[in-house]
């Protein structure tokens, strides 16, 4: 017997009732994209992977630990996974000039591969869904993307969900704090781990970050970034503070907080619960007006940000906002496997009228008993079961049977009821009205 082959670990697969709860939040997000005027774009998976070193930066746990990098055999590439979309989405509209007549909104949902260890909201399959505002400088967009992840929470019914925010200035205010930055964490070198000491030089901003409760009170008093920004900065997040303000929007400002990409400036923003455990981070983004340049093209601001699909599901899943399993609306009970052309274009013509119709499928022996097929259509939720017997044929008609305690309008309990095959659609359309 051949071994048996499984998922990759860490790239699950998402199969039904499971499936319908994304199809449902997936929805959700279209819409929400749609009222604020965001259009689709679609990036492939797999990139250069000099766009992920050049665009996220080389001393970043992404870059350096995360990404599924690999040569094409064919032709030496180096490709990668794309481990975040940001990037990607800035070297298409670049690659194709979308900005020539002006700036462009713009949403993605797919998958994104990182090599980490697998844990509740974590994996190394992962799936993202990003709006991002290109072409636009002023904090009034950074105001419109946060208000737009503020009513996804409300459309969804989640709460506990606490908005943080921070200013990271541009890249010659980084540079005066990084260095004073330095120069801090270089008179307390014997505190820092391994990780912050590899950093200290190439990206000392990262330490900010760290997850190590022994260097919390260390990275508390360190020199602050908001302490080195100019006019100009200060100004683009006074006016952020200004309009969230404006929409009622609540935000607790976080000195600490820095992001993971090096190529965030300005705005930078985080969504965060405390009921996914270590994975409290549900969306995040900011402003990366250098992003354009590093890639090498015309240089152009921007904005966004990106929420992990997962672990929106899973926040739902904890605070029970899930919807109901979807169920068919009828079932199909079919005697004779000989009647089925003439019961298979009834059924579609149901379905043209919108009306959900599991068929009944037979084996090679034959339909099954009338008692076995009573028994999957109760299992399977319907409301109706379609009762399409010889008796009933003959006469040009099909019986309907309530499984699910239909009333009269007078109140009392519905019974079964025929239905003429001419009429079945009239029926059909009344119960997707109802």
């Amino acid at each position: 017997m051949a071994e048996k082959i499984t998922a990759v670990k860490g790239m699950n697969d998402i199969a039904p009732p499971v499936s319908a709860q994304w199809e449902w939040l997936e929805e959700r997000l279209r819409v929400l994209m749609q009222r604020y005027g965001y259009r689709n774009l679609r990036t492939p998976v797999v990139e250069h992977t000099a766009l992920f070193i050049r665009g996220l930066g080389e001393v970043t746990d992404i870059v350096e630990k995360e990404m599924y990098s690999f040569e094409d055999r064919l032709n030496g590439e180096q490709l990668t996974l794309r481990p975040e979309n940001t990037a990607g989405v800035v070297r298409a509209v670049a690659e194709a000039n979308l900005l020539y007549d002006g700036g462009k909104r713009l949403y993605y949902m797919g998958p994104m591969f990182r090599h980490e260890r697998p844990q509740r909201g974590r994996y190394r399959q992962f799936h993202q869904f990003g709006a991002e505002a290109l072409g636009f400088g002023g904090p009034d967009v950074d105001a419109e993307l946060i208000v737009m992840a503020c009513d996804l929470w409300q459309e969804l019914g989640l709460e506990g969900i606490e908005l943080q925010i921070n200013s990271l200035g541009q890249p010659a205010e980084r540079q005066a704090h990084r260095q004073a930055l330095v120069a801090y964490l270089e008179r307390h070198a014997d505190r820092l781990d391994e990780d912050a000491r590899r950093r200290l030089h190439s990206n000392p901003l990262r330490i900010l970050d760290t997850k190590n409760p022994s260097m919390q009170d260390l990275v508390e008093a360190a020199p602050r970034l908001m302490d080195h920004l100019g006019e100009s900065s200060l100004a683009h997040f006074d006016r952020l503070r200004a309009l969230l303000d404006a929409h009622g929007v609540a935000y607790r400002i976080n000195p600490r907080l820095v992001r993971g990409m090096d190529y965030y400036n300005l705005s930078v923003f985080e969504f965060v619960t405390t009921q996914l455990g270590a994975q409290g981070t549900v969306c995040a983004g900011g402003r990366y007006d250098g992003l354009f340049a590093q890639l090498g093209a015309r240089p152009a601001p921007a904005v966004g940000w990106a929420l992990g699909m997962e672990r929106i599901l899973e926040l739902l899943r904890e605070q029970d906002r899930l919807p109901l399993e979807e169920v068919p609306d009828a079932y199909t009970v079919v005697p004779d496997a000989s009647a089925l052309p003439r019961v298979m274009p009834v059924l579609r013509a149901l379905r043209r009228q919108g009306v959900r119709v599991l068929m009944h499928a037979g084996g090679p022996d034959g339909m099954g008993s009338m008692k076995s097929q009573f028994r999957k259509a109760d299992a399977s939720g319907a409301r109706y079961a379609l009762i399409f017997g010889e008796d009933e044929l003959s006469r040009g008609q099909v019986a309907i049977k309530p499984l699910r305690g239909e009333r009269t309008p007078a109140g009392t309990p519905a019974g079964q009821r025929l239905v003429a095959l001419s009429d079945v659609g009239d029926w059909g359309g009344q119960l997707r009205q109802s």
